[in-house]
């Protein structure tokens, strides 16, 4: 059969032969056993009515082997022989180009080159998933294949319920993911519920197909290094000569070497996963592979002295470098980490007391013991980093739950309050007051005929429209203008496409707005193909996550989560493609709610209304939150806003004179 003719076909009428365990493949971590006996039949049961009754005794022994041993059923017999990769848009079969769409940003969340755990359906984050199993890969895509512009596909978790009608100006697929009664939204209920098969984690744009590889975080992590370099600067300085360390080389964690090579620094990334360190380095992520501790500090002193720009994977565990370095008494200016602590039983963070397969082991066979070994390598890492920043070093959370899951650990980073932490989230500190708090976001787009020389024209196209807009704008988002015209001239030359011709950059809705009217008109001449338009939900308004996107909002509202609610109803009925709501995501399960979206321009009057329309919300709903929670730099946004559009009245907080209450 052809390529189109499996998409249509969906779940084949007979079985497709058995399929062996690829071990050269990266795959996710056995997970614990949490269900009982009644449960386990529960799961088989559920795993079986995706399959005609007469092949249920076949697959019953096999589907159970399944989840005794990795822990869920993932039906690895019925994964496609075709390759995954993002083909152009013409490739795919369809009444309907927004569903071909829809198929080419869901294999590209499923390249090998891209996605973290490929046979499990995962593309980042250790359990960020884009279905449960492969039958809900295969209906899905059926779906989309038959599927016409009067319909929407619904999809739950991954299932997709069926395709009902609608409209030409509804969203072709809605997305939910986990969206969990509260009381069960514990990490244990979702290693149940996940092992049971009716929900799953879709971290932010795995489960919502807007993944474009680590590009996707690498540009926000080159803003965040640049920005921190900047408030360590004395007499304006750059970064060379100064180190960076970190941890993780995953998914999203895999920029972050690039990253330090944009912003001009030596970046140290420890990994404890020889998998990722290989996939990272063969794509030119990371510049070096080093596995000893005292080879590493001898590099980077070299480095130091050099002021060399490098990047080096550590094959091992961060907590081995705070130590040594600490004893050592190596300076270290920057310090983060971006290990998956929103998942850290179940292969998110390795301790330093295990190797990665004492490791593995444990988590799925003795589950107490492994939560027990972590929580004392992150007491081990808080000391070491502590004893760094009493010398000067700047360490700051990047949104991963370490300072959290540290806390919970016992760790010593509160503060004297015993509410707060010592350490500041990088959004608070850096990305909400100098980016979020202006309307500045991560947006980013997909190239869909697969055409390199597309790239290049929406790369010319946008670098051409910020300059416009930089003349034009105040002074107190000229630095957001010129990182940005700086990253997109520069981003052919960084070689940051891995999987889709994607590309990303921070702009407000202004810039979202004009960009994206730009390539519209552009593909309605013939001068492109159709761009596929979407963001990270790590946005100005698209997440609310009391410890990341939200950890800036100081008016008691950051637990609440209706601008997430808000942001993709509000999406829905002005015009994007497909919209997503997810719990989870980043900081972990039952810690924050967050929203997505994606736009496929036609190059047509609709498409530009849609988009006018859509983007302009998709942000100023998070400014006018901002800008009430009294955040200084939303305020003047929000004016701003109202301003160019007089139909928009944001309600603007009255400010209390603080003497007041003296």
């Amino acid at each position: 059969m052809t390529f189109k003719e499996q998409l249509i076909q969906g779940i084949p009428n007979e079985l497709p032969a058995k399929k062996k365990y690829d071990k050269n493949v990266n795959h996710a971590p056995k997970r614990k056993a949490i269900l009982d006996d009644e449960e386990n039949k529960l799961a088989l049961e559920n795993a079986l009515r995706y399959f005609d009754k007469r092949h249920h005794k076949e697959l019953l022994p096999e589907f159970r082997e399944e989840l005794e041993k990795y822990g869920r059923i993932y039906m690895y017999r019925f994964k496609p022989d075709y390759e995954f990769y993002a083909r152009s848009i013409d490739e795919y079969p369809g009444k309907s180009l927004q569903a071909k769409g829809i198929m080419l940003m869901i294999q590209n969340n499923l390249d090998p080159e891209v996605a973290q755990h490929p046979d499990e359906l995962i593309t980042y984050g250790g359990n960020g998933a884009v279905f449960q199993n492969w039958a809900q890969y295969l209906l899905t895509m059926q779906y989309l294949a038959n599927m016409d512009d009067t319909q929407t596909l619904v999809m739950y978790s991954g299932h997709p319920m069926g395709l009902f009608p609608s409209h030409e100006k509804a969203p072709r697929v809605v997305v939910t993911n986990g969206m969990m009664i509260p009381n069960y939204s514990q990490p244990d209920d979702w290693e149940k519920f996940n092992a049971l098969g009716v929900t799953q984690y879709g971290q932010m744009t795995a489960g919502s197909y807007m993944y474009i590889g680590p590009q996707g975080i690498v540009h926000g992590t080159t803003i965040t290094v640049l920005n921190a370099g900047r408030k360590i600067s004395k007499d304006g300085e750059g970064l060379a000569g100064k180190l960076f360390v970190t941890s993780g080389l995953g998914g999203m964690s895999g920029a972050q070497p690039k990253a330090g090579n944009i912003a001009g620094c030596i970046t140290v990334c420890a990994e404890v996963n020889p998998k990722a360190i290989e996939t990272r380095h063969k794509q030119a992520w990371v510049d070096e592979v080093i596995d000893d501790v005292e080879e590493l500090a001898e590099r980077v002193q070299k480095a130091k002295d050099k002021k060399e720009v490098v990047s080096i994977a550590f094959h091992g565990n961060i907590v081995d470098i705070w130590e040594y370095f600490a004893e050592n008494n190596i300076y270290i200016d920057l310090g983060s980490d971006q290990t998956s602590l929103h998942n850290p039983w179940a292969g998110g963070y390795y301790p330093v007391t295990l190797s990665f397969e004492e490791a593995q082991k444990m988590m799925a066979e003795d589950p107490d013991q492994f939560k027990k070994e972590v929580q004392e390598s992150l007491r081990r890492q808080a000391d070491a980093i502590n004893k760094h920043t009493s010398k000067g070093t700047y360490f700051f959370d990047y949104g991963n739950a370490f300072l959290l899951e540290a806390s919970r650990a016992g760790a010593d980073i509160m503060a004297e309050n015993g509410k707060d932490f010592i350490y500041l989230s990088y959004v608070q500190d850096i990305m909400g007051p100098m980016c979020f708090d202006y309307g500045f976001g991560p947006f980013r787009w997909v190239c869909a005929s697969g055409k390199e020389e597309d790239l290049q024209k929406t790369d010319e196209i946008a670098a051409t429209i910020l300059k416009q807009i930089m003349e034009r704008s105040p002074a107190e988002i000229q630095q957001q203008m010129q990182d940005n015209i700086q990253w997109i001239q520069g981003a052919r030359e960084n070689k940051l496409v891995v999987g889709s011709k994607a590309r990303i950059l921070y702009a407000d809705a202004e810039g979202r707005m004009e960009i994206a009217k730009a390539f519209n008109d552009a593909i309605g001449k013939g001068e492109i193909g159709p761009v596929i338009l979407g963001r990270d939900h790590h946005d100005v308004s698209g997440t609310d996550s009391p410890f990341r996107e939200t950890s800036n909002i100081y008016d008691g509202s950051r637990f609440t989560a209706d601008m997430a609610i808000q942001n993709v109803i509000g999406d829905s009925f002005r015009g994007a493609t497909w919209v997503s709501i997810h719990n989870g995501g980043g900081v972990g399960w039952g810690e924050v709610i967050n929203g997505g979206f994606g736009m496929i321009l036609e190059g047509n009057k609709a498409s530009e209304d849609r988009l006018k329309s859509m983007l302009f919300w998709d942000v100023n709903n998070g400014i006018a939150r901002r800008n009430w929670a009294r955040n200084e730099g939303a305020i003047f946004t929000a004016k701003r806003a109202m301003e160019s559009n007089p139909q928009l009245k944001i309600t603007i907080p009255n400010l209390v004179d603080p003497t007041l209450f003296d």
